[in-house]
């Protein structure tokens, strides 16, 4: 009977051990995707504000999928997404005009030498993305989701439908397809309102927001949170650069 039970400890022990090695496994993708060679001084001093390793690996991102990148910029999620969904995986870097512009330069640069095979980059009108049906396994909408909502009287923003672009999104991801949203704090109760004027959106609307369009709130993390942020300053620039109270949140498409 004490053999057994030895015999059974060891081959617990064992167990845990395997399940250990292959949880560090999955991790180490997400890690090697920001230790990867060759990303920008820039990027790596980015990485220390925004915890990408750990915001990645919430997400659940792995190999092989096809991933959208909405607002992407000038690509720094997609370049971390390319390396982790790999060459049989692809990534679509998703810009409209307005991010396109305020991204040349640097968006170019990533892209040059075409070091990244499995980033397409597309410029479309939001409200028409041109997405087929289940196409995706993942989308992303990075800091940019409060800009669905943003309206500028100066004519540098177009208007966005925000209920249209959700639609797409819904329709273009595969049924249990997965969905990120990190973005900028606003105080509560204050909904979409601060969009325009402080590039912020509250976390609870943007729940009732997804979960209205088919989605469900499966996890969230406090990593990127900032107690000290009033949410009462613009977040993108001057002193709040940088360090606003953020919400990271993923859902999964239901059906």
């Amino acid at each position: 009977m004490h053999k057994i039970s030895r015999s059974m400890t060891a081959a617990t022990f064992w167990a845990l051990c395997c399940l250990g090695v292959v949880s560090q496994a999955r991790a180490d993708i997400y890690d090697a995707a920001v230790a990867h060679p060759g990303r920008s001084a820039a990027d790596l001093k980015r990485d220390e504000l925004d915890h990408p390793a750990e915001i990645l690996r919430l997400f659940g991102l792995k190999p092989g999928m096809r991933v959208a990148d909405i607002l992407a910029g000038d690509g720094y999620y997609s370049e971390l997404a390319s390396y982790v969904v790999g060459p049989q995986g692809a990534v679509l870097a998703i810009n409209n005009a307005a991010f396109d512009g305020w991204s040349d330069g640097d968006r170019q640069t990533r892209a040059a030498g075409n070091r990244l095979p499995n980033v397409q980059h597309q410029t479309v009108d939001l409200n028409d993305m041109h997405l087929a049906a289940a196409e995706l396994d993942a989308a992303m909408l990075v800091k940019v989701y409060h800009d669905l909502y943003w309206v500028d009287s100066s004519g540098k923003w177009p208007r966005i439908d925000t209920d249209v672009v959700l639609t797409q999104l819904a329709s273009a991801l595969k049924p249990g397809g997965v969905l990120l949203v990190v973005d900028h704090s606003a105080k509560a109760g204050h909904g979409s309102s601060d969009a325009s004027a402080l590039h912020r959106i509250e976390e609870s609307y943007a729940v009732h927001d997804f979960e209205s369009h088919g989605f469900k709130l499966v996890s969230r993390s406090d990593v990127l949170r900032r107690p000290d942020d009033k949410r009462d300053q613009v977040s993108y620039r001057g002193v709040m650069l940088g360090k606003t109270d953020r919400f990271v949140l993923v859902f999964r498409k239901t059906g």
